[in-house]
């Protein structure tokens, strides 16, 4: 099965590393989205299907954690899981955003066999 995946990360440069993991992983993509900040990904699930958005936390215009609480007020975290991917460890905010009902974290760089295992776990829950 396809899936339709957004990559959340203000680096042109780390979306580009994130997709070609992807690839590696041999994860089979539908479509591929990508936002600059968590309002551009926002307006992308607006109007697109997403299967699973892969969010950085520290973003201008607005972060991640301010795009988890949008879709936690919403309701739609319950039907796209986000799972973080960020430089970033701080247990308490982690924690906090996992509370909201983000799916998982990772942490950068990331390899594709991790990367696979995420993916697999949190679509599989999903469909579940």
């Amino acid at each position: 099965m396809a899936y339709n995946i957004l990559i959340v990360d203000d680096s042109p440069t780390m979306r580009t590393i994130l997709v070609k993991t992807l690839g590696m992983a041999e994860i089979e993509i539908g479509e591929l989205f990508e936002a600059g900040n968590g309002r551009e990904a926002l307006d992308v699930m607006e109007s697109e299907w997403v299967d699973i958005v892969f969010a950085d936390i520290n973003m201008p215009v607005m972060n991640g954690i301010e795009m988890v609480n949008i879709m936690a007020d919403t309701g739609q975290i319950k039907t796209t899981p986000v799972v973080v991917i960020s430089t970033e460890g701080s247990k308490t905010r982690l924690q906090g955003l996992m509370d909201k009902g983000v799916k998982g974290f990772l942490r950068k760089p990331i390899s594709p066999e991790l990367f696979k295992s995420v993916v697999d776990k949190v679509l599989s829950e999903k469909i579940a």
